[in-house]
């Protein structure tokens, strides 16, 4: 029996420890990473969805790359943008870009590496080719 609990309790502890590692923070560059791509597919629904006020269809086209320093100017202009502010989901997108502006400049600013600067590259973006499924 005593063998038996010895086990169990070293397996118990395994999974402790499996589950703590895992609950690790955030990163300042995991958090702006995941809010980009968070907030990149929030933008493609919304161009897709059947119930978009016309305004949608003349936002600035809203690609992230974290990596490219123009996406700092990019932002600003989506959340500049005049038109929507009927549209909740455009409200809600604006604002979460806005955090994602505000962590980027503040929280994360000696944490990013900006690996380019090329503008052009977040208006017509090279997306990785469609796997068939």
């Amino acid at each position: 029996k005593l063998t038996t609990m010895k086990m169990l309790l070293s397996l118990i502890a395994l999974l402790s420890a499996a589950l703590l590692s895992r609950a690790a923070p955030p990163t300042c560059y995991s958090r702006v990473l995941s809010l980009s791509k968070e907030i990149t597919e929030a933008f493609k629904e919304l161009q897709t969805s059947k119930a978009v006020d016309s305004c949608v269809e003349m936002l600035p086209r809203l690609y992230l790359d974290i990596h490219n320093y123009c996406v700092l100017a990019k932002l600003r202009d989506f959340v500049a943008y005049p038109r929507c502010e009927r549209v909740l989901e455009v409200s809600e997108l604006k604002e979460k870009a806005r955090s994602l502006y505000t962590i980027m400049i503040s929280y994360c600013r000696r944490d990013l590496v900006f690996l380019t600067d090329d503008c052009n590259a977040l208006e017509n973006p090279i997306l990785p080719p469609i796997e068939p499924s």
